[in-house]
């Protein structure tokens, strides 16, 4: 966060030049914001603010939060995902006291993002987009900057775990119904098949995410 304090401003030429200093930040007000998806998070403990002479205050405090997503899971396992990560203030109107403003463009974002993000684990990011908009409750307007990420799932593991023995299984179903086997044998292999059948049902169960208004195609088939 970096913002502008028009009442703590020095001439460096006057105090050894001294162009910044590190202080606490109650030392001096600092913008209320919060996550308006947040679940629950670490509160960082670099309480500080560096002053600059010519009354711009910079805050860096790294968060650690957990997020609410709204998922559609219809394509699972391959679905990509959009979550949204909205900053906002209520305490302060936008027209008149506090304007919120991102100093970086999405491309620079995307890039340190990229860089922190783990490469592999289960999600891939894809991509970053930043909207600036002003929300009216109880007729006042509030400025709030809202982050989209775009995140799409690796479905390597889910091909290989349940979409590959799913087709075996149909696949050999067919086989054992149109074969020349005699029909007692006919019978032992579609037990086993069903038992087969019930084990996977049981591992897509409990590997599909159930947080959808809409089941995914693979576990209704």
């Amino acid at each position: 966060q970096e913002w502008q304090n028009p009442f703590a401003t020095w001439d460096p030429r006057d105090f050894c030049n001294i162009s910044e200093i590190v202080l606490p930040m109650d030392t001096f007000w600092s913008p209320p914001v919060f996550i308006l998806e947040r679940v629950n998070g670490q509160n960082p403990e670099l309480n500080y603010v560096v002053l600059m002479h010519n009354g711009s205050v910079n805050s860096t405090r790294p968060f650690q939060v957990t997020l609410t997503c709204s998922l559609i899971i219809l394509k699972f396992p391959f679905d990509t995902q959009m979550c949204n990560l909205s900053i906002a203030s209520y305490l302060y109107p936008a027209v008149t006291d506090f304007v919120m403003k991102t100093r970086r463009t999405p491309a620079e974002i995307m890039i340190d993002s990229q860089s922190f993000f783990l490469t592999d684990g289960e999600w891939k990011f894809t991509n970053l987009s930043i909207i600036e908009y002003t929300e009216t409750l109880d007729h006042k307007e509030y400025s709030l900057v809202t982050y989209v990420i775009s995140i799409e799932r690796r479905p390597t593991l889910y091909i290989l775990n349940l979409i590959l023995p799913t087709c075996a299984l149909y696949v050999l179903d067919m086989a054992v119904l149109f074969g020349p086997s005699s029909l007692e044998e006919k019978i032992n292999f579609q037990i086993a098949i069903i038992l087969g059948s019930s084990m996977l049902a049981v591992i897509l169960n409990n590997s599909l995410p159930t947080s959808s208004n809409k089941p995914p195609i693979i576990g209704t088939t």
